[in-house]
């Protein structure tokens, strides 16, 4: 677990957008992230099809989904909209 990166609870699943959007914070700053459904199932290893399995498969790798974000930080990979996508 990444103490310097916290990955919020308000995951919002986004079928139009393939893909979860949720916030973390960092050094009290809330940074609006997106990470896609393709990328989440790369990480867990399984084809993810509904919204539950969909937030079940996020929560499992949560920890690992910090600290990638804690990487993007790191490399000030922020997209123009002040964003981080996975």
């Amino acid at each position: 677990m990444n103490q310097d990166i916290i990955v919020d609870d308000d995951l919002d699943w986004q079928p139009e957008r393939q893909g979860i959007a949720f916030t973390a914070h960092w050094q009290g700053r809330k940074i609006d992230c997106f990470m896609a459904l393709a990328h989440l199932e790369h990480m867990t290893g399984q084809s993810l099809v509904d919204e539950a399995n969909i937030i079940l498969a996020f929560e499992a790798v949560r920890f690992d989904i910090e600290e990638r974000v804690a990487e993007l930080v790191g490399e000030e990979a922020f997209a123009p909209d002040g964003g981080l996508y996975l």
